[in-house]
């Protein structure tokens, strides 16, 4: 029988852990825990070693969401070839939403709890870099620098596009997403001008935490 590798964000939920290792036979399990809940993940994982699986606490630092899409793609990426799983229902809202986001932009298996039974999520397999054209990373790569960007038009200098070029690439047309339909740049009116900046999926996607 196939063990599965478990990914569970630790927080107000954790009795959702042992349906899950219920449901899903487990190899080894990844407890992602934030600093208010180190001692939750201490206990979860002594818990777990009396019933003979393996466990790792991971702390999340700094920004939650930033760090819990980067520790799972380290354990992905560690993991490679073994099945993968985020059990979504152990964290509290925030982890539980960065970590379900994690699984869906990546492809990742995950599954929530609902009424004491393990539900697996419909996640979607695709690769923002499939859908990205050299102009579009070239264009988040620019607006990954400090001083970019006030303005469309200051985007449109910087990049040497022009300025219709660049308002397609960000906002796209019928045929085709643009970067802030996927939600990889955020535009903002100020003053009568539209501040156009990096989202935090487009850095993440940038510093290789997403797939």
């Amino acid at each position: 029988m196939t063990k599965n590798i478990i990914i569970a964000p630790v927080g107000d939920n954790m009795n959702a852990l042992y349906v899950g290792l219920k449901e899903f036979p487990t190899e080894r399990v990844y407890l992602l825990a934030p600093g208010d809940y180190s001692k939750a993940a201490e206990k979860a994982s002594k818990d777990l070693e009396r019933f003979g699986t393996p466990s790792k606490i991971i702390s999340l630092k700094g920004d939650v969401w930033e760090d819990m899409f980067r520790k799972i793609g380290e354990i992905t990426f560690a993991e490679k070839g073994n099945n993968v799983i985020i059990n979504t229902a152990t964290g509290d809202r925030t982890t539980t939403c960065a970590a379900t986001s994690a699984a869906f932009v990546n492809g990742i298996k995950a599954f929530s709890i609902e009424k004491g039974t393990a539900m697996l999520l419909p996640v979607l397999k695709f690769s923002y870099y499939r859908l990205l054209t050299d102009r579009k990373m070239d264009i988040l790569k620019m607006l990954a620098k400090p001083d970019c960007c006030m303005s469309l038009e200051e985007l449109s200098k910087k990049t040497k596009m022009s300025l219709p070029l660049i308002s397609y690439h960000i906002n796209g047309n019928l045929k085709s997403e643009g970067l802030k339909e996927m939600g990889l740049a955020e535009t903002n009116e100020i003053r009568g001008r539209l501040e156009i900046k990096l989202s935090m999926l487009g850095r993440m996607l940038l510093n290789g935490y997403v797939n």
